[in-house]
């Protein structure tokens, strides 16, 4: 009667039916405990998001499978405890330890045995030289095809592709990945642990790289697997939401990042801050320094927070504060060789390095650290860093006068478009008007209001007021006010429609993760634009749908 239930259990885990899954492997678990049982359930209760529990019943099953004398399933339960542990709970410790205990189990059973696969992808995961890691992965692959296991060959492949692309072997690495999604969607796998690490790795690289169109396409293509799992749960999910707000669709990210801060607030506060600094990106790019500024307080020191903190620093006018954080880090002889994945990171911070120093009137400096980064472009082949390379060099013909300025942001504008990057491919137009304002007004023009529309279409309201300043100075007339903004801003439109549903202010900044002193400031602002006395007279002008926008 037991394995019946089991079987029926597994049957609607990969049917997506977790309830009927928890309940056929609690009925089996009253019948007789057993390792296959007890991790039924483990998974039962990790796709319902009670991650504490299906930690404790992996723990559980791992000492089933122990005594059952199946050491396999021992060790892949002890390493998805220590998965769960660390990489979902937080707590490091207690995860490097079962990944450990894991360790050792697999190295008791036959070196010449699938076991020594794990055994190679364990020890990849904390070591520190880059072609050690390579080599281990390159040989847990083999063995994991040796032996027709794909949880191992695919997780094994994947984490090459990543030392790949944080290697400047960008288009190899990624292919690789794609490799490892097409296997995961077609149901190869069955180790909850690599699935959940595959996802979450492909989206960590294509945030890294810019690389939009191969996230939106897996996307779609993974729809239901998304749909059914937990992939895009914090960290993951933090990643998309990077990805989301490169690709301009910056209400599906804020969505996902404020999730995302909130699985972190659940159960990994200390890594809350990869969502916080995605979420102050999204903030700066949308033009609320305000809020940017209040989500990178304290995380000056965050190393995923220099470019965003230097940006916010430049868009404020301290372009002194931008300098020196930007050229500490990327300080660094152009020939030395880089650790790995450092010209991935470093690229983006250079480009933002030309634009300070171009505020700050240094063509030589600016050009200087441009040919570095043209060199770095030139290693991986992608389009979103030569885009970046081509902008840096436009912007500073403009600012010297050159001719060749028209080649380089038409260059810029190619690559922007094949990856993809509406906000920078908006900025990169009007540096083209700019760089025509002189001798072709006209075309000028053209790619002022093209520029323009970009930025009211995203929202950028801060971006918008200066490409509407550049149409202006060429005589075109401008309307008054971004269109589609009105006389309330983006945000005090949400504050007062959340007036309306009667939320308190405290229960407004959780909704827009925002303070509560930031609530307070958009109701008074509100009030006063539409010439409200208090609360209950917003949320009846509300109710009367005349929302004065």
């Amino acid at each position: 009667m037991s394995s019946v239930l089991i079987d029926q259990g597994v049957a609607a885990l990969r049917a997506g039916d977790t309830v009927t899954a928890r309940s056929a492997f609690e009925l089996a678990l009253a019948d007789t405990e057993s390792g296959a049982a007890l991790e039924g359930l483990a998974e039962a209760l990790y796709w319902q998001r009670d991650y504490s529990a299906a930690a404790a019943h992996y723990e559980r099953a791992y000492a089933a499978h122990r005594r059952e004398g199946n050491s396999m399933a021992a060790g892949l339960a002890a390493r998805t405890a220590g998965w769960i542990r660390g990489y979902v709970l937080g707590d490091w410790a207690v995860g490097s330890g079962w990944f450990a205990r894991a360790r050792t189990i697999f190295t008791e059973a036959r070196e010449d045995g699938p076991e020594h696969g794990w055994v190679l992808l364990i020890d990849a995961y904390s070591e520190p030289d880059v072609q050690v890691r390579e080599d281990l992965l390159r040989e847990a692959v083999t063995i994991g095809r040796r032996f027709g296991d794909p949880d191992i060959e695919f997780e094994a492949l994947v984490c090459l592709g990543c030392v790949l692309v944080m290697t400047d072997r960008v288009t190899e690495g990624l292919t690789l990945c794609d490799e490892g999604l097409a296997a995961a969607c077609a149901g190869e796998l069955t180790d909850l642990a690599t699935v959940e690490a595959i996802f979450c790795r492909f989206f960590w690289m294509c945030e890294l790289v810019n690389d939009v169109p191969r996230a939106d396409q897996w996307v779609r293509a993974a729809a239901e697997h998304l749909r059914r799992s937990n992939v895009v749960a914090a960290l993951c999910r933090a990643h998309y939401g990077g990805i989301l707000t490169a690709a301009g669709r910056w209400e599906e990210a804020e969505a996902e990042l404020v999730e995302s801060a909130r699985c972190f607030a659940r159960g990994m506060s200390d890594r809350r801050a990869f969502s916080l600094i995605r979420l102050a990106e999204l903030r700066l790019r949308q033009g609320d320094l305000e809020q940017a500024a209040l989500l990178l307080d304290g995380l000056d020191t965050h190393p995923d927070a220099v470019r965003t903190l230097a940006a916010l620093h430049l868009a404020k006018g301290e372009t002194a504060l931008a300098r020196d954080l930007l050229e500490r880090c990327t300080a660094g002889a152009d020939d030395a060789v880089p650790t790995a994945g450092e010209t991935t990171l470093i690229g983006p911070l250079l480009a933002l390095l030309v634009e300070v120093h171009l505020d700050q009137g240094d063509l030589d400096a600016a050009e200087r650290v441009a040919q570095r980064l043209d060199r770095i472009a030139g290693l991986q082949h992608m389009p979103y860093l030569r885009a970046v390379a081509a902008l840096a060099k436009g912007r500073i013909c403009v600012a010297r006068g050159d001719s060749d300025a028209r080649g380089c942001l038409h260059s810029a504008l190619q690559d922007f478009t094949r990856a993809q990057l509406p906000m920078e491919l908006a900025e990169t137009r009007l540096e083209m008007a700019r760089a025509l304002a002189t001798q072709s007004p006209e075309v000028a023009i053209a790619a002022a209001k093209a520029a323009l529309d970009d930025f009211e279409r995203l929202k950028a309201a801060r971006h918008a007021d200066a490409a509407g300043a550049l149409l202006r100075s060429l005589g075109a007339p401008v309307r008054t006010g971004p269109k589609g903004f009105g006389t309330l801003t983006r945000r005090e439109s949400e504050v007062l429609h959340l007036l309306g549903a009667g939320l308190s202010n405290a229960e407004i900044g959780d909704r827009l993760f925002i303070t509560r002193k930031t609530v307070e400031h958009h109701v008074g602002n509100l009030l006063a634009k539409l010439g409200l006395r208090n609360r209950a007279e917003a949320a009846a002008h509300v109710t009367r749908g005349n929302p004065r926008r």
